[in-house]
């Protein structure tokens, strides 16, 4: 396994003492309320206002600023101090925030990732073994009876919506300025597939970014419907066209009789297993010339700068698992390598450190 240096250092050697272990140990043994706990921490203001004042707070100032009993207080202050997102002044009583407590707080990729949990797939989490062991996402069972999380986006509850969107679009936002420099400034494409393109939030980037190209997205039905109403209006949307595809059905195929200079893919392919992969790599390469250029941009786990990136990767794996599909990951770097050769092409070249951790796969034609 290849790992980026950062990785390798933590992830082949032990890093522990037996006590740090051992503590480690039961605070995954008590996992689910250690998040419950720090996430209402955060709900009711009590963090905030920690962290806002300059001496600390006593208990029952923590039951004023949020309106919770002494009894949910105290069981909250003790539990916290024991997760680590607060201190305490044995002399005074009063409470301080932690460096933990500060990231939980400001961090904004803490703060996605909570929101997508506890919104998204905290009730999911409960089936992620049957889900390993069946193939398919049997925790989306509670939202509806359909086969992937794609298919119901739309008909999602709006909290579960809102932040089911804002955790994907703040990994694929953080990367777009770098992305569309690299798309549009050495081969200046006229011509765009946004495949998967959700929202449109790319395809309205790339026609205000250039004012020559023509954007046309490829996604499922009900997907283009959304996108439409989230376009409507903007600068740039005459610029969008919608086709709607279900890339699952490998009968379906890429727009044809068209010569496209560019097929964007960000954040998609980690929605699907490997064969399927290969099998939409290979309908991509049905409508490439010899000068079309395929971009992938994936969080690819293996070449994260900061190892708290791979974790939060590995782990959203299990989220594909549970509740997006059941049998697709966040790929290291030689597993999409294998698809795009697998399908007929080859990487000319792969950029990294963008955004939030993301990298760009430039490939072409063998």
């Amino acid at each position: 396994m290849q790992l980026f240096p950062a990785l390798e250092k933590v992830y082949t050697e032990e890093q522990l003492s037996a006590r740090d272990a051992q503590r480690l140990a039961e605070f995954i043994a008590w996992g689910p309320v250690v998040f419950q706990t720090s996430r209402i921490m955060m709900k009711y203001g009590i963090l905030d206002a920690i962290r806002d004042s300059k001496e600390g707070l006593t208990r029952q100032e923590l039951c004023k600023v949020s309106g919770l009993s002494d009894y949910a207080v105290k069981c909250l202050t003790e539990a916290s101090l024991c997760i680590g997102i607060i201190l305490v002044d044995k002399d005074t009583d009063r409470f301080t925030i932690s460096k933990t407590g500060w990231f939980l707080l400001t961090d904004q990729a803490t703060r996605a990732n909570i929101d997508f949990n506890h919104d998204v797939n905290y009730e999911g989490w409960f089936h992620l073994e049957e889900s390993l062991v069946n193939g398919k996402p049997e925790g989306l069972k509670h939202f509806g009876s359909w086969s992937t999380i794609y298919e119901g986006l739309s008909s999602l509850p709006p909290q579960v919506q809102k932040s089911w969107f804002g955790f994907d679009h703040f990994y694929s936002d953080n990367s777009f300025d770098e992305a569309l420099k690299i798309v549009f400034d050495v081969y200046k494409p006229k011509s765009l597939y946004d495949v998967g393109g959700n929202t449109g939030r790319w395809a309205l980037r790339c026609v205000d970014y250039n004012p020559d190209v023509v954007v046309t997205i490829l996604d499922l039905p009900q997907q283009i419907g959304m996108m439409q109403e989230q376009t409507k209006g903007k600068p740039g949307a005459e610029r969008i066209k919608g086709y709607g595809i279900n890339l699952l059905d490998e009968t379906q195929h890429f727009p044809q009789g068209e010569n496209v200079d560019a097929i964007w893919m960000s954040q998609f392919l980690d929605c699907f297993s490997m064969p399927e992969i290969v099998s939409i790599l290979k309908r991509a390469k049905e409508s490439m010339t010899d000068n079309t250029r395929l971009y992938i941009m994936e969080t690819l786990w293996d070449r994260q700068r900061f190892e708290p990136a791979a974790f939060c990767l590995t782990m959203t794996s299990l989220y594909f698992t549970a509740l997006a599909n059941g049998n697709s990951k966040m790929y290291n770097t030689e597993d999409m390598e294998k698809c795009i050769n697998d399908a007929g092409l080859v990487v000319e070249n792969i950029h990294d450190y963008l955004g939030q951790g993301h990298s760009i796969m430039v490939c072409r034609k063998k």
